[in-house]
């Protein structure tokens, strides 16, 4: 609640975003929340090493017999009055950079160079989100983060993970005779297992992967055992055969090798 009022009240403000945090803790989910809530279209662009002003702003192209300007997202989102999501914005190099630093200015307005300049529509905003410590990343410098106000995600809670597990699986049975608890409840406590070794540094952060939990999980509808469907969906992302290990116990201790889909899932 508190991270969703800060958000619409920079947004309220015409401020720019920049929303840091570890893996699966909803930065790319509560960019599209607050895209749907202000109505606004949203622009996803994605940093890379081989991302540059040109693919950002726009570049020529050959139309009608005449050169033309073919607009990139920041030039659309600009005109258009969208939420741009610079999604892993600290990957991005000097170049990209660059067209940041003009464009998330107070005076909101884009130099497209040989064409005219273009002041941003009321409506636009931007979004940045980052992961700390990836491969590839950087320190975003002062200039870029003073044209933000910055939001901290925190990270996902048990009760909270079940929550979004039964969102996406309505017929995960509520109880099992076993254990006490629900089925939710044990594949949420698995990956806050994972995130506990993780922060204690037992484990690197490859089977963190909350995607990869639920598409595992959408498996087990399919007739695959529980075991083998949380061993493709998060276990074999660790490759390193003492980190897969401590990955088995773990997983072994919330779900049993002997379920099936029968005990998962509702009829």
């Amino acid at each position: 609640k508190d991270t969703l009022e800060m958000a619409l009240s920079a947004i309220l403000q015409g401020e720019n975003l920049l929303l840091s945090g570890g893996k699966a803790t909803g930065k790319n989910v509560l960019c599209e929340t607050l895209s749907w809530v202000f109505g606004r279209p949203s622009y996803d662009i994605s940093f890379h090493v081989n991302t540059d002003s040109a693919s950002l702003i726009g570049t020529d192209t050959f139309r009608d017999n005449e050169v033309t300007l073919r607009k990139g997202p920041i030039t659309l989102c600009a005109e258009t009055g969208g939420f741009g999501v610079l999604d892993e914005i600290n990957m991005a190099k000097n170049d990209a950079v660059s067209v940041l630093h003009a464009t998330l200015d107070h005076r909101r307005r884009i130099d497209i160079p040989g064409y005219s300049r273009i002041t941003l529509h009321p409506a636009t905003r931007f979004i940045g989100t980052m992961n700390l410590g990836y491969a590839g990343t950087r320190e975003l410098n002062e200039a870029l983060v003073s044209r933000f106000l910055v939001i901290e995600m925190p990270p996902l809670d048990e009760a909270t993970l079940a929550f979004l597990l039964r969102q996406h699986f309505p017929n995960l049975k509520q109880e099992f005779p076993s254990l006490k608890g629900v089925y939710a409840e044990q594949f949420a406590g698995l990956f806050q297992d994972i995130q506990k070794k993780c922060d204690g540094g037992e484990l690197s952060t490859k089977p963190l992967d909350l995607r990869g939990m639920i598409a595992g999980i959408r498996t087990i509808r399919s007739g695959l055992k529980p075991a083998n469907a949380i061993r493709i969906g998060v276990l074999n992302k660790c490759f390193d055969p003492f980190e897969k290990e401590l990955l088995e116990d773990a997983a072994n201790t919330r779900i049993p090798a002997d379920w099936t889909r029968r005990d998962v899932f509702e009829d």
